[in-house]
């Protein structure tokens, strides 16, 4: 599995601990930045990352930022991803099951990286039910489709 990770100026230290993770748990990863504590715009780095994965690039995406909500406003704007912001381990698991999510955002300033390194594990390690859940996810594609 490759993931594409990338934060903005909150998220940029619990970034760093998730990078450390990835790697204790064998994962490949991309920083996509910020690459320190000075302010960015968070929709640059978030569309990146949602992009590499929209196009295949990566399996998934992780997005960090002060609540999560940006990053996952951003990544949604993205055709062909579907972000999950979550903050526990069973939305975690949810998101993948139910909704085949591919880029998980977190809130650096809401939860804290123990329970962030949980969540990750919950979302790297989930698989996607499919059979109803598959018919859904062809909806919300389907409104994608739309535009």
């Amino acid at each position: 599995m490759r993931v594409a990770i990338g934060s903005d100026h909150a998220g940029f230290y619990m970034k760093e601990e998730i990078k450390g993770f990835l790697s204790k748990m064998g994962v490949e990863f991309s920083d996509f930045g910020c690459h320190s504590p000075e302010s960015v715009d968070y929709p640059d780095i978030g569309r990146q990352v949602a992009k590499s994965v929209a196009e295949g690039e990566y399996d998934r995406g992780i997005l960090i930022c002060g609540t999560g909500i940006g990053m996952s406003m951003v990544a949604n704007k993205v055709r062909g991803v579907r972000a999950a912001l979550c903050q526990d381990e069973f939305s975690a698991r949810a998101s993948r099951q139910h909704n085949n999510a591919n880029v998980l955002a977190l809130g650096a300033r809401v939860i804290g990286p123990g329970l962030a390194c949980s969540i990750v594990e919950v979302f790297l390690r989930t698989d996607f039910e499919g059979g109803r859940h598959a018919r859904r996810v062809g909806k919300i594609e389907a409104i994608e489709g739309e535009e």
